[in-house]
C-alpha cells in the first residue's frame, strides 16, 4: 500500500510538474510572438562567430518582452558549461534593463515624453551610474529574482524549456551587453542582453544578434523619424545610435574618469571597434 501511494504521488507530482512547464510555455508563446528561442540561438551563434574582440569566448544570451517576461534563453557554445555559468543570469539581467530604460514613440502623450522614442543600450548607463553621476544608484534598483534566475533543473538551461522563460527575471545592469529591441513601424518589443566576454565584446556580439533578429529598426523610414539614442545625439553616431561609447578621460581627482557626453563606456582588453557594426534598419 505504501509503494503503491508512493508511486500515486510520484506520478501526482510529475503531472503537476509537466502541467506546470506546459502551461508556462504557452505563457511564454503568447506573450512573446516573433521573440523565439530557435531565432535566438541561431543568431548568437553567427553573432558569437562573427565578432574577434574581447576573449573570443563563447556566450549567453536572454530576451524579453515589453513586460520584463523572459520569452528566450540561448548559449552559443555546444553545451552550457561552454560558457561562463554566471553569464546566464547576466544576460537576462541585461535584457531587463535595456527593455526596462527604453522608449518608443508611445510614450510621446501631451506634450511629454519622447516623440520618436529613445534607446539606452546598458553600456549607454555605465558612467551615469557611478559616484557623481546623474542616475548614481540606478544598479541597486529592481533587483534579480533569484526565485526566477536560479529555478529548476539546470540541465534546462538555454533550451526552449528554461525554467526562466514565462517569468518575469528583473536585474538592472550598467555594462555592455543589453540593448532594446524595435520592431518593425518602430515599435519596442523588449530587450536583448548577451554576457560572456568583455562588455565590449558583449556589447559588439548584443548588437550583431539584434541586427540578425531582425530587431534594430530605428533608422529613419518615411514619416517616421530615426530612433534616438545617446551615440546618435552626442557622439555623432547617426547608425548605431544606442552605441557604445568611449569618451571617458581620466579624472585628475581620481575615480572612474570623466565622459564627455555622460554617456561613456571605459575600453576593454581588445576593445574592437564599434563604427564597424551594422547600421540599424529603417
Amino acid at each position: 500500500m505504501r509503494r503503491a501511494a508512493r508511486m500515486i504521488l510520484t506520478v501526482s507530482l510529475l503531472s503537476g510538474v509537466l502541467l506546470f512547464s506546459t502551461l508556462t510555455m504557452a505563457m511564454a508563446d503568447d506573450e512573446c510572438e516573433g521573440l523565439l528561442p530557435m531565432a535566438l540561438q541561431s543568431a548568437l551563434a553567427a553573432a558569437t562567430a562573427a565578432e574577434a574582440s574581447g576573449l573570443n569566448n563563447n556566450m549567453w544570451a536572454t530576451i524579453v518582452n515589453r513586460d520584463g517576461v523572459v520569452c528566450a534563453v540561448a548559449f552559443s557554445g555546444a553545451n552550457r558549461g561552454a560558457q561562463w555559468p554566471g553569464s546566464r543570469v547576466i544576460s537576462a539581467q541585461k535584457a531587463n534593463t535595456a527593455n526596462a530604460f527604453s522608449l518608443d514613440s508611445s510614450s510621446f502623450t501631451g506634450g511629454s515624453g519622447q516623440p520618436a522614442g529613445l534607446a539606452l543600450s546598458t553600456a549607454n548607463l555605465y558612467s551615469a551610474v557611478n559616484p557623481g553621476g546623474s542616475l548614481y544608484g540606478l544598479q541597486h534598483s529592481n533587483p534579480v529574482n533569484p526565485a526566477v534566475a536560479y529555478a529548476g533543473n539546470p540541465e534546462n538551461y538555454g533550451q526552449a524549456n528554461d525554467p526562466m522563460v514565462g517569468r518575469r527575471i528583473g536585474g538592472v545592469n550598467v555594462f555592455g551587453g543589453g540593448l532594446g529591441l524595435y520592431a518593425k513601424g518602430h515599435i519596442l518589443v523588449g530587450g536583448l542582453g548577451v554576457s560572456g566576454d568583455t562588455s565590449c565584446a558583449d556589447h559588439n556580439i548584443a548588437w550583431r544578434t539584434r541586427h540578425l533578429l531582425g530587431l534594430d529598426h530605428m533608422a529613419a523610414s518615411g514619416s517616421l523619424p530615426a530612433v534616438p539614442g545617446p551615440a546618435s545625439l552626442f557622439a555623432g553616431d547617426a547608425p548605431h545610435p544606442d552605441n557604445i561609447i568611449f569618451d571617458i578621460v581620466p579624472n585628475p581627482n581620481g575615480g572612474t574618469g570623466n565622459s564627455a557626453s555622460g554617456f561613456g563606456h571605459p575600453k576593454c582588453l581588445n576593445t574592437g571597434n564599434p563604427a564597424a557594426l551594422p547600421a540599424v534598419q529603417p
